[in-house]
């Protein structure tokens, strides 16, 4: 009976180098399965912080993009005013030629024409001479 009982004694002798090994290969399955999960781990958080910035730069120029397009709709409101006071005033104008009474006749005023006086082409001449010496318009070269 004692080859069963050292056959017992190598079993387990068997048993518990292959558990060493397993051991060993579990340890280093479990050291490599976690630095393939710190390795997704950080990616993740690169990838988590990258989308974030970006977001955040893409929400900053969405937000100056709407406060100009608000300014823009203030100012083609302002316009749209602008354009319906210009059109009302245009319009009463245009109703208040009917409302003025049209001339007749009668109602204008005549002037009589006065007289034109007659001036001889001697003393015309004379007088534009005398202006030209008091304007320097006739003066002597040197």
């Amino acid at each position: 009976m004692k080859p069963y009982g050292s056959q017992l004694n190598l079993k387990k002798k068997v048993s518990y180098e292959s558990k060493k090994k397993s051991e060993k290969i579990s340890i280093i399955n479990n050291k490599l399965i976690h630095q393939i999960f710190d390795t997704i781990n950080i990616s993740l958080l690169v990838l988590i912080f990258t989308l974030f910035f970006l977001s955040f730069n893409s929400q900053k120029k969405w937000s100056n993009t709407y406060k100009n397009l608000s300014k823009t709709r203030a100012i083609n409101n302002n316009l749209i005013d602008y354009i319906s006071k210009i059109e009302e005033f245009y319009i009463s104008e245009l109703e208040s030629f009917n409302t003025y009474r049209k001339t007749k006749p009668e109602d204008l005023i005549y002037l009589e024409k006065l007289p034109e006086k007659k001036e001889s082409l001697f003393k015309k001449n004379l007088s534009s001479f005398i202006e030209g010496f008091t304007d320097s318009k006739y003066q002597r070269g040197y």
